[in-house]
């Protein structure tokens, strides 16, 4: 299955550039309709507001933008390609304008919609959906920092983690790291520190990715 980043969750900022408000708002949405249901719902929520642009990509679907009344070019394109340059799918941006009174002409807005777009991203969060395996590791105290850094190395999450006679751990990776992440936790522990995999998901993860 494909690996590709969404929007961990909603995520909104704000900024002002010579008296404009300007209102950056980014939603993971799994369909075309849905993304156009969160921009139906900007639009009535900010009735008032002198625009109301937006981008959307659908992962094998449409990509399609709108500078709802800006001169061409100045507001949905550059809020689409911040979409693009981060690599995030299935994901709407709608960024609002309450006009100040002060034209920022054609570059002023190219740079505040690209800015309204990033800092919605940026509140938003990425995530990663990908094929992930659970393991269930048990893990002796004396262990448990070494374990914790190797998990981070070979890009494992930690998901669950009980404290009793020994720490027990659930931990997932991805699909194509897990082989390794078990030959390394054999050979650090000298094969006294086992994981069984009990199980795989598809779904999306924080992770930390690069901007």
């Amino acid at each position: 299955m494909d690996e590709y980043l969404v929007p961990t969750a909603f995520g909104e900022e704000e900024f002002v550039e010579k008296k404009s408000r300007f209102i950056g708002r980014i939603w993971p949405v799994e369909t075309e309709e849905e993304a156009l249901q969160r921009i139906q719902e900007m639009k009535k929520k900010h009735y008032d507001a002198t625009h109301n642009c937006w981008a959307y990509i659908i992962r094998d679907g449409a990509v399609r933008f709108s500078d709802d009344g800006e001169p061409g070019g100045t507001a949905g394109m550059p809020m689409l390609q911040v979409l693009q340059r981060e690599e995030l799918y299935n994901v709407v941006c709608v960024v609002t304008r309450y006009f100040g009174g002060i034209l920022l002409g054609a570059g002023g807005l190219v740079r505040a919609y690209t800015r309204g777009a990033k800092i919605a991203v940026d509140a938003a969060g990425k995530s990663m959906k990908r094929v992930w395996t659970a393991l269930y590791l048990p893990c002796p105290y004396a262990y448990y920092e070494r374990v914790k850094l190797a998990v981070a190395a070979f890009d494992g999450l930690i998901r669950k983690t009980d404290y009793g006679a020994e720490i027990e751990l659930e931990v997932l990776f991805p699909e194509g790291r897990t082989q390794a992440f078990l030959t390394h936790l054999r050979d650090m522990t000298s094969g006294t520190v086992e994981a069984m995999e009990i199980g795989q998901e598809y779904r999306a993860f924080p992770v930390a990715v690069d901007n």
